[in-house]
């Protein structure tokens, strides 16, 4: 028989329950603004990259945060919808690169617009002197060097959620 028990006190918030569930509600909220643009977070992402520079599949995979599936995916969805193409790299005949589109470079700008009103949206729901503060603490920690920079290794693989992204 079991009893139960009083759990012991937690001495600091728990950040990991806080930055998961601010992660999905922030992508949920960007999921349903970029519904007026009809992509997704994740291929205005992959366009965004794209946009910047000549890149592989491979390379926008990585800056979007995608498995290979899910780039290969996209990238179709983004072809279908003339707002990208497959050209072989000017680098690498091998390899190919995604090319934005007159049609994708203007979704690119409108999705900067709506990725842009959602964060301010959210930073605006902090009192103004907090918002600053926030998103240099928080860029701190995530950033090279910080302390959520990179992933720690172990004896089990923790498995990151994939999720759209803006």
């Amino acid at each position: 028989m079991t009893t139960s028990r009083t759990p012991p006190v937690r001495q600091i918030r728990d950040l990991s329950g806080l930055l998961d569930h601010a992660s999905h509600v922030l992508a949920t909220r960007m999921a349903a603004a970029f519904t007026e643009l009809g992509v997704t977070p994740r291929a205005y992402a992959v366009l965004f990259h794209a946009l910047a520079a000549e890149r592989t599949q491979i390379q926008l995979a990585e800056l979007a945060d995608l498995d290979k599936t899910t780039m290969v995916v996209t990238v179709d969805e983004l072809e279908k919808a003339g707002l990208a193409e497959r050209c072989p790299s000017a680098a690498d005949r091998r390899a190919r690169i995604v090319r934005v589109t007159e049609a994708g470079a203007r979704a690119v700008e409108r999705g900067t617009a709506i990725a842009d009103r959602v964060h301010r949206e959210v930073l605006d729901s902090l009192p103004q002197d907090e918002r600053t503060v926030f998103v240099t603490a928080l860029g701190r920690l995530v950033d090279g060097g910080g302390a959520l920079a990179d992933p720690v290794g172990g004896e089990r693989t923790v498995r990151r959620a994939r999720r759209a992204r803006g």
